[in-house]
């Protein structure tokens, strides 16, 4: 991968040989060192999402073809982390063990335990999120490398068929990861996807007849994924198909839910206005009302309409509004006056909590830090980071815009990739 952390080195070059299979490759999910599909396929589909969107704008800020290397890195792991028709790699290393020790990635001597889920033991939510990433990326590559996009959307089919025909939660990643909300949102998320990626009608009649799983909800994150599918099809329906009015309707509750200024808002923002929804990662949420409302802003504008929420209308340049609040609030108009982006701006977390930022790169001292040292030397040090995450959104503030710059934080200065996905393509919407 052509990637821009100079101060990062390879890692985890083993991962998987312990179970015969090639895991080598794909992302970390935050600030730890274990590799869980799950958050990554949804931070690839995101990523996929905002270039099918805006590819244009990533072209115009010369950002396209780092979108582009960013989505392939996720995709050529998923792709080999789905070793059968019905096997799926879920997670590399002991997360348990691996959250006891503070080390680089480029140190780690914890266990990397390779754990699938197969028709023994299915795991709906995470195969299908794989298959909604991989048919979403298929969309991306279709004009670029057009082998390669009928090789993800042929794993993306028989993911699909494997989640649908072996429907059962998985539990496997609990502490870490577990959906709350079940799996059949993400069941209607890659049917939708492929959809996007086929045409084929039987993916619509799924989603038009699928009645297990049918709400409007006000957030969209890594565990739930409904707001994204009804906003998604909604956009099938101003194009023309008339069955999907269900989906339209409830994208509609779902902006009217978290407007400021609608009737029907049912989420909190903090005194300085920015979305929250819970402690621990909480910018996660902000990012995906951000992406959904920016990108369904547009399909009205595109299809002429306006959003009516009870008595009240909103035009697209009042949705956008909520938009660029949200991305002003992260890089620095809020009471903090504290860019929540590191290394934008004049004020910036200095100690993400993340175990390669947070130790002396290896390129600098390529001396062996153990689980311990890493604590004692490097953890509980009251000091910045000796490597700026650039560019990293760290989890962000609490109910009343407080936050407090220390490492072990980790509900506040934790970075993920499923932060930072939404917030790229926002970003490149914004671009004038």
């Amino acid at each position: 991968m052509n990637q821009r952390v100079t101060w990062r080195g390879d890692s985890a070059l083993h991962d998987g040989h312990d179970s015969q299979i090639d895991l080598v490759g794909g992302y970390y999910d935050a600030g730890d060192n274990v590799k869980y599909t799950f958050p990554m396929a949804f931070t690839i589909t995101m990523l996929s999402w905002g270039v099918i969107e805006y590819g244009n704008k990533y072209n115009n800020a010369r950002e396209l073809q780092h979108a582009l290397d960013s989505i392939r890195w996720g995709t050529d792991y998923l792709l080999k982390a789905y070793s059968g028709p019905t096997q799926l790699w879920v997670q590399v290393g002991a997360a348990t063990a691996d959250h006891q020790c503070w080390e680089r990635p480029e140190d780690m001597d914890t266990p990397r335990t390779a754990t699938q889920v197969n028709a023994t033991t299915p795991g709906t939510e995470v195969t299908a999120e794989t298959a909604a990433a991989l048919a979403a990326a298929s969309i991306v590559f279709s004009g670029v490398n057009r082998t390669y996009s009928i090789k993800l959307l042929k794993a993306a089919l028989a993911l699909f068929n494997f989640s649908n025909t072996h429907q059962s939660s998985y539990t496997g990643e609990c502490p870490f990861y577990c959906s709350y909300s079940g799996y059949h949102d993400e069941l209607l998320w890659a049917a939708s996807w492929l959809y996007k990626a086929t045409n084929s009608s039987y993916y619509l009649e799924y989603v038009i007849t699928y009645k297990n799983f049918s709400y409007t909800i006000s957030e969209f994150s890594w565990d739930n994924k409904l707001a994204g599918v009804q906003v998604l099809l909604a956009k099938t329906y101003f194009e023309g198909e008339n069955s999907l009015l269900q989906y339209k309707n409830q994208a509609d509750d779902f902006l009217c839910f978290i407007l400021p200024n609608s009737s029907m808002k049912s989420v909190q923002y903090t005194p300085g206005g920015f979305l929250y929804m819970r402690s621990g990662a909480n910018t996660q949420y902000a990012g995906g009302v951000a992406f959904l409302s920016a990108v369904y802003a547009d399909y009205l504008q595109v299809a002429k309409r306006t959003l009516t929420c009870k008595n009240t209308s909103f035009s697209t340049s009042n949705i956008f509004g909520l938009v660029s609040s949200q991305v002003n609030y992260i890089l620095g108009q809020n009471p903090k006056n504290m860019s929540y982006m590191v290394g934008y701006g004049n004020r910036y977390p200095l100690q993400p909590h993340h175990r390669g930022a947070s130790i002396v790169s290896i390129h600098v001292n390529s001396s062996h830090w153990t689980c311990g040292e890493g604590f004692n030397i490097w953890f509980h040090r009251n000091a910045p980071n000796p490597n700026i995450l650039i560019g990293a959104i760290v989890g962000g503030l609490t109910a009343n815009d407080q936050f407090t710059d220390e490492r072990y934080i980790s509900s506040e200065l934790e970075p993920t990739t499923y932060i930072n996905a939404p917030f790229c393509s926002v970003f490149a919407r914004l671009i004038v």
